[in-house]
């Protein structure tokens, strides 16, 4: 059965939204950071919960690592966090702190020979955020377009001891308009590491469907804020 991981994104220690990578299109949730936590684990369906710094991954740097703490030591499930991660010492200071996996995003896609080292070093504990505007991946909080395809970028990392990729398709990310399964089929087909699906999951024929072309799991934004959705599967 697909795993289900309920994304809390943050910005300024709230719970908001965004739509298409916007810092522009900022929606706030009707739950705090933490009352979102406590909301997701009544639900019995998940088994990771995603936390993203969005002005960590926009300055380069941890934002919100006080307020992460707080939420890792508020949940029994394994907590997942991204968002400016670009040194040792800031994994270190996340994994002490008691976070099950982290995700590196621009860092290791524009120096995939560090991300090998820290791959290495931290078997089985980040995840490769593959962040894309088709196939075109994109960088700095969604701010940059870079040249490499999603396709080259995993070629790259061939050895790697990732957890797992996170690929998330920025056209569909807070829209509701459903995930784009046929790219991310290919994507799982194509990587040497379980494939997530991230943007635009509305609901479980959505999740079916991601199911069907061998996705593992599938992170659910403004979805898995409602009552409904988690009623539905």
């Amino acid at each position: 059965m697909i795993e289900i991981w309920p994304a809390i994104d943050i910005i300024d220690s709230q719970n908001v939204r965004l739509t298409e990578g916007d810092y522009g299109t900022k929606t706030a949730m009707g739950r705090t950071p933490l009352e979102a936590v406590e909301f997701y684990n009544r639900q019995p369906r998940v088994t990771r919960i995603h936390l993203v710094d969005l002005i960590g991954a926009k300055e380069k740097r941890p934002a919100e690592m006080d307020l992460f703490k707080k939420l890792i030591e508020s949940t029994d499930r394994p907590a997942e966090i991204g968002g400016g991660i670009r040194s040792e010492n800031t994994i270190r200071r996340y994994l002490d702190m008691g976070a099950g996996y982290l995700i590196i995003g621009t860092k290791g896609l524009t120096d995939p020979d560090w991300l090998m080292e820290m791959s290495l070093k931290y078997p089985g504990r980040l995840m490769l955020g593959l962040d894309a505007r088709g196939d075109r991946i994109a960088l700095n909080g969604w701010l940059e377009t870079g040249e490499a395809t999603i396709f080259e970028t995993l070629d790259r990392l061939e050895g790697a001891r990732l957890a797992g990729v996170i690929y998330t398709d920025i056209a569909r990310d807070g829209r509701m308009e459903g995930p784009n399964i046929g790219m991310t089929g290919k994507l799982a087909r194509a990587s040497a590491w379980p494939v997530t699906a991230s943007g635009g999951v509305r609901h479980a024929r959505d999740l079916r469907a991601l199911e069907e072309e061998g996705i593992t799991a599938a992170i659910v934004g403004k979805a898995a804020n409602t009552e409904e959705f988690w009623e539905s599967l």
